[in-house]
C-alpha cells in the first residue's frame, strides 16, 4: 500500500465531497445558463456553492471568479490586469520563486512589451523587503506574490506587501493555492485586489478553481464566448465541480485547527527522527523555520540526487516529489531552491514530502524508517 505523502501536488477527493457531487452527475445534470427548470436547478447549485464559499473566505459572493483551477486563475489575474492597465503603464513585478503558472504568464507578456521586475528571495525564500520598495516604479501596474510556496512552504508578508500597492495605487494579486485550507483568510479585510484558489489541493475535485476580485477591480476577460460569471469567464459552468469545492472548502475549514495542529508534528516527527538517525548535516531543512505552511516539508540528503532519492522511495511504496508537480517529469533543479541560492549540493537532493488528513504518525515512522535504510545503503556503497 502507498504511503502518500504528495498532498501538494494533489489531494484525495473526500468521500464527503463526492457523495456530494454524484447527484448532481445523475439529477442536477442541466446547464446553469439553461432558463428552463434543470437549468434552474443547475444554477441554484452553482449559487448555494458559491454564497458558501464567499461566506468561508469573508467576501461577497459576487466578488468570486469561478475558474478550472489555480493555473487559470494565475493567468486570469495577471493577463487580465495587463490588459485592463496597460494604459497606465507596462511594469510588473513578481517573485523568482513563483509558481510557473505565473512566471510563464509574465514571461509571456515580456514578449508583448511589459516589463517584469523579479524579486530575488533569501535563503529561507522570503523577499527581501527593500527590493521590493526600490523596484516600484512609477508605471507599475501590478504585483503578484504567492502566500505560501508550494515548494518549501515559505510564506511572504502579504499583508504589508498588499497595504505597500495599496498606497502606491497598484493592483495586488496573490496566488493562495498552497495556503487555502491552511491558513485563515478574510478577503476583505485583507489589502489585497485579486487571490486564486484551487479545489484539488483540499481534498476537492480537480478541474475546479476559483479568483477572488475585488470590488473596485475591473479585469479584462481572457475567455469570450459567453456571458457566464458576470461576463469575466466565459463557459458553461462545472457544476458538480462547484458543490464539491463548497463542500471540501467547508470541511477544511471546519477541522483546520486539528489539521494545523497534526501536520505540525508529523513535520517535527519527521525532521527529529531523520536528523537523530542520519545527523543534522545530513538531513537539511529547506525554508523559512518558522513563517512556513504547515503541511510541506523540503529535506535535502546531500550527496545523493533527488532522482535517485525519489525512484527509491517508489520502489518502497512511498509518494513523494522533487517540486512542483508541473515540473516533477522534468530532471532540472527546482527553480524555487535555485532562487533561495542554497548550495548544489543541497538544490541536487532536496525532496518534498507534504502532508494530508490522511497521513498518519505511523505513515512517517514507516517513510523514516525506508529513508534511514535508502540512504545508509547508498552511502555505503560509494
Amino acid at each position: 500500500m502507498t504511503i502518500y505523502l504528495d498532498h501538494a501536488a494533489t489531494t484525495p477527493v473526500h468521500p464527503e465531497v463526492l457523495e456530494t457531487m454524484l447527484p448532481i452527475y445523475t439529477h442536477y445534470y442541466g446547464n446553469a445558463s439553461s432558463t428552463h427548470s434543470a437549468g434552474r436547478e443547475a444554477r441554484s447549485v452553482v449559487q448555494r456553492s458559491r454564497d458558501s464559499i464567499a461566506s468561508l473566505l469573508g467576501c461577497a459572493a459576487s466578488q468570486l471568479v469561478f475558474t478550472s483551477g489555480g493555473t487559470e486563475s494565475n493567468n486570469m489575474s495577471i493577463l487580465g490586469a495587463a490588459a485592463a492597465r496597460s494604459s497606465l503603464g507596462r511594469h510588473i513585478i513578481t517573485v523568482q520563486t513563483e509558481h510557473h503558472a505565473v512566471l510563464h504568464t509574465c514571461q509571456y507578456l515580456e514578449k508583448l512589451g511589459f516589463e517584469v521586475t523579479y524579486l530575488p528571495v533569501d535563503t529561507n525564500g522570503q523577499i527581501e523587503w527593500n527590493q521590493l520598495v526600490q523596484a516600484i516604479r512609477s508605471d507599475t501596474i501590478l504585483i503578484s506574490v504567492m502566500f505560501g510556496n508550494n515548494e518549501v512552504g515559505t510564506i511572504q508578508p502579504i499583508v504589508e506587501i498588499g497595504e505597500l500597492a495599496r498606497s502606491k495605487g497598484i493592483w495586488f494579486h496573490v496566488d493562495a493555492v498552497q495556503a487555502l485550507g491552511a491558513m485563515e483568510l478574510s478577503l476583505n479585510s485583507l489589502p489585497i485586489d485579486l487571490m486564486s484558489f484551487s479545489a484539488h489541493k483540499i481534498q476537492g475535485p480537480k478541474g475546479i478553481g476559483a479568483l477572488y476580485i475585488a470590488k473596485q477591480i475591473q479585469l479584462e476577460p481572457i475567455l469570450h464566448g459567453g456571458a457566464q460569471e458576470r461576463k469575466r469567464r466565459a463557459g458553461t459552468e462545472n457544476v458538480p465541480g462547484i458543490a464539491g469545492f463548497a463542500k471540501a472548502l467547508q470541511i477544511f475549514i471546519d477541522h483546520r485547527y486539528e489539521m494545523q495542529q497534526k501536520m505540525e508534528k508529523l513535520r517535527i516527527e519527521m525532521i527529529t527522527r531523520l536528523q537523530e538517525q542520519l545527523g543534522t548535516e545530513q538531513v537539511v531543512v529547506n525554508g523559512h523555520p518558522t513563517a512556513r505552511l504547515p503541511h510541506i516539508l523540503n529535506l535535502s540528503f546531500p550527496g545523493i540526487s533527488s532522482e535517485t532519492m525519489l525512484m527509491n522511495l517508489d520502489m518502497e511504496g512511498i509518494a513523494a516529489a522533487s517540486g512542483s508537480a508541473c515540473t516533477s517529469g522534468s530532471l532540472e533543479v527546482s527553480h524555487v531552491l535555485q532562487a533561495m541560492k542554497l548550495s548544489e549540493q543541497v538544490t541536487a537532493s532536496a525532496v518534498r514530502f507534504s502532508f494530508g488528513s490522511s497521513s498518519s504518525l505511523q505513515d512517517i515512522m514507516t517513510c523514516t524508517e525506508k529513508i534511514v535504510t535508502i540512504v545508509t545503503r547508498i552511502r555505503n556503497n560509494y
